[in-house]
């Protein structure tokens, strides 16, 4: 344990903790995915058990390599008839023309509209689901200004878990009701973004059996994975009460919303820029509440990042949440609520959202 993390706060204003989990969790829509694959790597997928499917947490596609998925227990290689197989050799292969036919169906036919999301690595498509690619790297300036000669492409499936902040309300909620200012920790894979989803959720349309009323919140959705919008509407329950700008820079749309929509929760997804804290420190000076997430294993270790140390240490956020795998994606390690002096230990030995 970080000497950071040495005791957490708990409040007593009256709320359960942690309160009992309601969880339902709604598996990635197959659907969705298989319209942007080749015929060739389409059929295994098509064909795959649905109790492995519902465990998929990615699909890897790399050319010249097997066909692969990422599950919640590890990696499987796919067969064409869309088995798990432990035999490489009995899989399927990803080609070059299936790799590019599957990149141009994730562009839709036209990689040069994408070219700025393929700068930052990454195309988000319909239902949330990100396309991660790897290939030759063109440069600008010194700075990635795209890719070409794509050898690989990984697609994160986006899921809903209803209920998975449930843990969190009497964090999320002051002893009057008013959202709390959290940051919520993990390293990637952990299940920030569905937290922080879920979060989003009860803070915008309250916990009526708490008697916590829902409240305005505008979400920042850069990288369209929270609330997974499709022509400007949602496809997530982001609450009914949450104003989204989708696509749009985390510190553009802090201004944004709070010029437009009074926002009294501003959220965002993966805060890390200089302008991102500049942006969330002018929200919180109009009364917003912030909640947000951040990339790290601790809280010492996001402290210690010179782009997140003014936000961490300077008394924006009042709640840390750590997550980790340790028990499957979304086990909260610690929550920590207070100033950084003395930080948290395990909140009941790791409360674990599926």
């Amino acid at each position: 344990m970080s000497p950071l993390e040495t005791a957490v706060v708990r409040r007593s204003h009256g709320l359960p903790g942690p309160t009992r989990r309601r969880v339902s969790v709604r598996p990635p829509d197959r659907s969705e995915i298989l319209p942007y694959l080749a015929p060739g790597v389409r059929r295994p997928l098509e064909r795959l058990g649905d109790d492995l499917w519902a465990r998929a947490e990615e699909v890897r596609l790399r050319r010249g390599r097997p066909l692969s998925l990422v599950t919640d227990t590890g990696d499987v290689w796919l067969s064409p008839s869309g088995l798990p197989t432990e035999d490489a050799s009995s899989a399927h292969v990803v080609t070059a023309d299936e790799t590019m036919k599957t990149l141009s169906l994730v562009c839709e036919g036209s990689v040069y509209a994408l070219e700025e999301e393929f700068r930052h690595g990454f195309v988000t498509v319909r239902g949330g689901h990100r396309v991660g690619l790897v290939g030759r790297t063109v440069l600008d300036n010194g700075r990635v200004r795209t890719i070409t000669h794509v050898g690989g492409l990984n697609i994160r499936l986006s899921r809903e878990v209803r209920g998975a902040a449930r843990p969190l309300v009497r964090w999320l909620f002051d002893r009057r009701g008013r959202p709390v200012s959290t940051l919520i920790v993990s390293p990637p894979g952990c299940g920030k973004t569905t937290i922080l989803r879920d979060a989003v959720r009860l803070l915008s349309d309250g916990v009526p059996e708490f008697g916590l009323k829902g409240h305005r919140v505008g979400l920042v959705d850069e990288r369209s994975e929270v609330a997974a919008c499709y022509e400007g509407v949602p496809q997530r329950d982001v609450g009914l009460r949450t104003d989204v700008l989708d696509a749009c820079p985390k510190a553009e749309g802090v201004f944004l919303l709070l010029r437009a929509m009074s926002p009294e929760v501003i959220a965002a997804d993966e805060i890390g820029r200089p302008e991102d804290a500049a942006a969330l420190n002018e929200a919180a000076s109009t009364g917003a509440a912030v909640i947000a997430t951040a990339h790290g294993s601790s809280l010492e270790e996001v402290a210690a990042r010179p782009m997140l140390r003014d936000l961490v240490r300077g008394g924006l956020f009042r709640v840390f949440v750590i997550l980790s795998r340790r028990s499957g994606p979304g086990t909260i390690e610690r929550v920590v609520d207070g100033p950084l002096r003395g930080l948290g230990p395990p909140a009941g030995g790791g409360a674990v959202v599926p």
